[in-house]
């Protein structure tokens, strides 16, 4: 239809298009659907809609979601053209999004659950909170109310708005001004309220001249195209976030946390900077489909739409769509399971193909150890994980005899979704791995004014850790740095982010030194790259307030179970013949140390090299003896410091604490 209309005169089509729009027109007047008026709803709020139906009520700025999705939706048509493709998968924006954590966010129990914690931990701070939080996760509820004059936004106020709970819906993204995204940060919206901004369409104005005349009849707003949002900048506002810092008398600090700065990674990447890279944010968070798409039901003169982007919309929290899935009465989710399993298999396709590769090599067998390399790849435009700062990501590397006996396990899940041997602050990074109580953690850890590990984002003072595996084309040297920083021992580790020296990898290597003495035959060596959005020991702070939130995101928690996502893996086969009892790679002593002092014997190797750190990889001291036998000295202060020694055999870090 759409070919033959093309060929017609100009003249026949507008009639055609015209005779279509009246009949539509009036269709859509006569049922329970008005047209848009910014004037219908006094004072702004509206409750809520019945259970499974997106609102369709509206305020001065805003419309909800079951407005864009009577034409965006589902085609009710016995044979569909519309947000279809040729083989009748549905692509429509509003059935893609329904059961994103996007579409959820304000329903999101967890997220409820975090804020009820920050206002005990800060009570004079609610009024701050509320508005904050509320930016990026209600925004047409906030937002209205800042634009009826009410100066702060309730969670009360949330919870009877249907707009409000309508998360991160449709005019959140399209109604923004095009000329603010990309420069403003931390939820720092502006909106109009008469125009929604879209892809540019490839549609000749002088062809369709009622394409306008269709959204501002049935629901007030122009559509207006911008090339703006094929551009990351779009996504910039809501994903860098930056907190002030408060004392533990609620006081503020004056300084200033970056809790997380998805679209300042992906500025600092190949995916921006190099033009064999570039890929948008939307290239594979809202992949194109394959094939030109009519965009709106009923409307069957437009003309395909290509390039498409379909609302997938998905990061990597399965966790979280799977507790949603699992509560959708409880929490009054307009997604059904359906929605939320389409949604969960996206997710785990982003995250078993999109996310990392995993190589595994053997290095044989030096006296009494195995010797083994894992290297990991980021795939994605932004640190690997992302986001809000519980995400981490590690390596499960296991040895196993020939009966599946474990031999070596290093990062061993328990049954309480910890790790067996995590350290009770956190796992420095390493490069080399010796014993199965180090275990390579990929993650951000956040310091308070004391320095001590918190989780309560407004007590943010200083990152004690960020070795999250940096994208393609991370400098170090980039003018987004300064939110995107590696902290801790992996900005001095040379196979961080390098390969033969040069900057940029996006990779790290580990070297695991496996000890076998007297193990003989064949093994076989695992590694497996695992991923955990919301682990145990992140809770513990958020769940040792009792509060009504809290308590039922607690207990949703456990019933769904925060196991880890495999997102690769990689396996080698060894044979083991033989293998002695050798000499210590190095010993040292005493640890604790209460003088500072620590002696290290190498036994009949030569030491190269002593550097002592920090946790936060802060280069302390440096020695070269070239000897089996040294020494090397602690700071004053009391703490765990980091041993860096290189003998003739090779590297390795330990452990040592000063009292």
């Amino acid at each position: 239809m759409t070919s033959f209309l093309r060929n017609r005169p100009k003249t026949v089509l507008a009639l055609g298009a015209f005779i279509i729009f009246v009949s539509l027109t009036a269709t859509f007047q006569k049922s329970s659907q008005r047209p848009f008026n910014p004037h219908d709803v006094q004072g702004g709020w509206r409750g809520d809609q019945p259970q499974g139906e997106l609102p369709v009520t509206m305020n001065d700025m805003f419309m909800g979601s079951g407005r864009c999705a009577g034409c965006h939706g589902i085609d009710q048509a016995v044979n569909p053209i519309a947000n279809v493709t040729s083989e009748g998968e549905n692509v429509s924006p509003a059935e893609n999004w329904r059961g994103t954590m996007m579409a959820n966010s304000a329903k999101d129990p967890m997220w409820r659950a975090k804020v009820a914690h920050e206002i005990a931990m800060n009570p004079n701070h609610e009024d701050l909170i509320v508005n904050t939080c509320t930016r990026c996760h209600a925004p047409l509820g906030r937002f209205e109310a800042e634009h009826d004059g009410i100066e702060n936004f309730t969670l009360e106020m949330l919870d009877s708005d249907s707009l409000a709970r309508d998360g991160v819906s449709c005019m959140a993204c399209h109604a923004q001004q095009i000329n603010t995204v990309g420069t403003t940060f931390s939820g720092d919206l502006h909106f109009n309220s008469d125009t929604v901004w879209g892809p540019q369409f490839n549609i000749p104005q002088g062809d369709f001249p009622l394409f306008n005349s269709a959204m501002q009849s049935f629901v007030g707003v122009d559509p207006v195209p911008t090339t703006k949002f094929f551009e990351s900048e779009v996504c910039a506002t809501c994903h860098t976030l930056q907190t002030h810092t408060l004392d533990f008398d609620q006081n503020p600090t004056g300084n200033v946390f970056v809790e997380q700065a998805t679209y300042h990674e992906w500025v600092n990447s190949a995916y921006n900077n190099d033009v064999n890279y570039q890929k948008e944010c939307q290239g594979c968070h809202m992949p194109n489909t394959d094939e030109p798409i009519i965009v709106a039901s009923g409307y069957a003169f437009l003309p395909p739409r290509q390039p498409y982007g379909q609302h997938w919309l998905v990061g990597g929290n399965s966790f979280m769509i799977e507790l949603l899935r699992d509560n959708i009465l409880d929490l009054g989710l307009t997604a059904n399971e359906n929605h939320f399993n389409t949604v969960l298999n996206r997710t785990m396709q982003n995250l078993q193909e999109n996310s990392a590769m995993i190589e595994l090599v053997e290095n044989g067998v030096d006296g009494d150890t195995a010797r083994y390399t894992v290297k990991l790849t980021n795939k994605a435009g932004h640190k690997l994980p992302s986001g809000y700062p519980a995400r981490r990501a590690y390596v499960d590397f296991a040895m196993y005899d020939e009966d599946g006996n474990e031999i070596f396990h290093s990062g061993k899940l328990l049954p309480d979704y910890n790790i067996e041997g995590q350290d009770d602050t956190f796992e420095p990074h390493y490069d080399v791995i010796t014993n199965e109580n180090q275990i390579q953690i990929y993650e951000m850890v956040m310091g308070d004014v004391n320095g001590n590990v918190t989780t309560v984002l407004e007590r943010a003072d200083i990152p004690l850790k960020d070795n999250r595996l940096v994208p393609l084309g991370f400098s170090t040297e980039h003018y987004a740095y300064d939110t995107t920083a590696i902290v801790g021992p992996a900005l001095n580790d040379p196979n961080f982010n390098h390969v033969n020296g040069i900057e940029g990898s996006g990779t790290d290597e580990i070297q695991y030194h496996v000890p076998v003495t007297g193990i003989n035959g064949n093994v076989t060596v695992v590694a497996r790259f695992m991923y955990q959005s919301l682990p145990p020991r992140w809770n513990e702070e958020l769940f040792a307030v009792d509060h009504p939130a809290i308590n039922s995101f607690e207990e949703m928690y456990w019933e769904t179970a925060p196991d880890p996502v495999e997102m690769v893996s990689a396996s080698v086969n060894s044979t083991l013949i033989e293998v002695k009892e050798y000499a210590n790679f190095f010993r040292t002593g005493p640890n604790p140390t209460t003088t500072g002092w620590v002696n290290i014997d190498a036994g009949k190797d030569i030491i190269k090299k002593i550097n002592v750190y920090d946790l936060q990889g802060k280069l302390i001291e440096s020695y070269a003896p070239n000897s089996s036998r040294s020494q090397a000295q602690l700071p004053k202060a009391v703490g765990t410091y980091l041993l860096d020694v290189t003998t003739s055999r090779g590297r390795r870090i330990e452990k040592v604490l000063r009292r």
